[in-house]
Parts: structure tokens; sequence; C-alpha cells
């Protein structure tokens, strides 16, 4: 047999095995389908993540992670109240009600726009290499604080209003991991994140890391909103892991979104906002013919699948053509 067809057979079967493991095995959430997992948990990206799991390090090996094994993230948490101070003046000016609304109207926001269907908002501080100038004008203190961190490589405020919610997922790549600093909170276990089936509600001036590749979801069952600091921190991981986590950073830098006109906007929101007339469309054709649309979901996606697998296939060949002369 071709050496060829057997490293593309090699990789078919790791390639499905990642899946399963994720799926079948991994944490102790289970999906109560398959067809909810392969929608909320991005299973395309399982052979590279199961190789992110090899290489990341012991400490980082949980859903939910020790801080103290983290002593870089200890004076963002001792500082909370200057922090809050900041993202309180935010909510105050309405800060949280722009960015909701531009991105609800204008889509910008291509890594979390499923977020805001249930009244979450954001502002950015920092993501991959940028700081948000508008950040740097109204929260100088908290960009100080995390310019200081190289690990930080995406912070932003989240708020979360009484009777929200985010549904079951798990975020796509692991090079990154979680991190939540409780700023002004219910302080009642009705507000709560899920992860992997272990819950923790949110305290002021305390904080949460964790790994988002596992299955979370999170429910504001009080009357009072949910405040608080989020962080993108850098897996540790070995030489593979490093080696991936550049060009991942390289990828989320065409993903920065704008707080407002300061603000660069990165290429990927750019077009996607572009495209958002689009979606619009599609998601008024699921309400009035879902079979088309469904039809039509399975199409594109489709053609995503085997775009995605021929130019995998073509990464490998090249290189073997050249080494078999």
């Amino acid at each position: 047999m071709e050496p060829l067809i057997l490293i593309l057979l090699a990789l078919a079967t790791f390639t499905v095995a990642s899946m399963v493991y994720v799926y079948a095995f991994r944490g102790t959430y289970r999906h109560p389908s398959f067809n909810e997992y392969a929608r909320k948990c991005w299973p395309i990206f399982a052979p590279l993540n199961c190789m992110l799991y090899m290489s990341t390090q012991k400490r980082a090996r949980r859903p939910i992670l020790n801080l103290d094994e983290f002593p870089e993230l200890a004076n963002v948490t001792v500082n909370w109240k200057t922090i809050r101070d900041e993202a309180l003046a935010l909510r105050e000016n309405n800060e949280f009600e722009k960015t909701k609304d531009k991105n609800n109207s204008g889509h910008y926001d291509v890594g979390f726009r499923t977020f805001f269907k249930y009244g979450w908002s954001k502002f950015y501080l920092k993501w991959y290499g940028y700081t948000h100038d508008s950040a740097k004008r109204m929260c100088p203190e908290t960009v100080k604080l995390i310019e200081q961190i190289p690990q930080v490589k995406g912070a932003m405020f989240t708020l979360l209003p009484p009777g929200g919610k985010l549904t079951p997922h798990s975020d796509p790549f692991a090079c990154s991991l979680r991190y939540h600093l409780g700023l002004e909170t219910p302080n009642d276990d009705n507000c709560w994140i899920n992860v992997d089936n272990q819950e923790y509600s949110w305290r002021d001036g305390e904080a949460l890391l964790f790994d988002e590749t596992y299955v979370h979801h999170v429910a504001n069952n009080t009357g009072k909103p949910r405040l608080i600091l989020m962080l993108d921190v850098e897996r540790p991981m070995g030489v593979v892991g490093k080696v991936v986590n550049f060009f991942y950073r390289q990828l989320m830098r065409m993903t920065i979104v704008p707080n407002d006109e300061s603000d660069k906007k990165g290429l990927a929101n750019a077009v996607f906002s572009s495209v958002s007339p689009l979606l619009a469309r599609s998601k008024e054709l699921k309400e009035t013919n879902k079979p088309l649309y469904k039809t039509l979901k399975f199409v594109v996606n489709s053609i995503l699948a085997i775009v995605l697998l021929g130019l995998l296939a073509l990464i490998i060949y090249i290189p073997y053509s050249l080494i078999s002369g």
C-alpha cells in the first residue's frame, strides 16, 4: 500500500478516535446526543485538541484548576476592587449596552456572537496582541495590571443580566484557559457556572480558573446582574503546544472586536459584518421554511468539510511528494 494512503488512513483513524474520546470519555458531562455534541463542541478540532491535551502541563489537566499553581494571576485577584471600580464606571456610562447593540446589529464579534442571545454583553480590554484604545482611555488601571502578565492574551469585562444564561458548550481550541474574577455579583448560589458537572457560584473578589474545552454552561437565576473580569490565559504546554499556540495567536488577531470607533477591527470581523445580512435571512428562513433551511445548512457544512479535508490532504501531500522526489 502507498505510504501516502497509509498516512491518510492513520490520520482518519486518529480523527475518529479523537472525536469519540471527547464525546464519550473526556470528563463526566455527556451530551444527550452526538448531534448536540457536533453543534456545540466543534468536533472537527478534536484531533488537534487531543494533541494539545497531551502537550499540556500536569497542573492544567483538570476542568477546574488550582489558582495557587498559577501565581502569575495573583496580582489581578488582589486588586479586584480597583478593577471593579473601573468596570462599574463603564456600566454607569452604558458602555456594555453600546457594545451589545453594535454586535446585535452589525455582528462584529465572530467568537462570541451566539452569547448575546440571552442578554450577555461585554467590553474588551485586550485581544491577542492588541490593547483597545477605548480600554486604555476608560480602564487605565485594569489595563496596566493585565499588561504586566504575558500569559494573559485576552481580557474583557462581561455582564450577565438577571435571567441570563449560556447553554452547554465548549470552546473550539485547547490553546488557553479561562479566568473569571467576581467584581459585582449576586453572591448567590443561584448565579452559577457549571464546568464538566462541577458547579461554581461567583463571589465578589473571588477568582475561578478552568479549562473551557470542557463542557460548561451558565445561569443567573437571581434578580441582580453578574459583572466579572474574564481573561484568556495561555495554556501551559510543551514544544508541540507552543508551536500550535504561535499560529493560534495569529489567527485570533484577525478576530479583534472594537468597543467604539477608536479601536481596531480584525479582518475576520470586518468580513463577518459584511455577510451579516445573509445570516439574518437564514434565521428568517429557519422560521418560515425549516426543511429548506436544514437542507441548505447541510450543503454548506458539507462543502466546508470537503474544503477542510482537501486542505489537510494537500498539507500532507506536499511534503510527502517533496521527500519522495
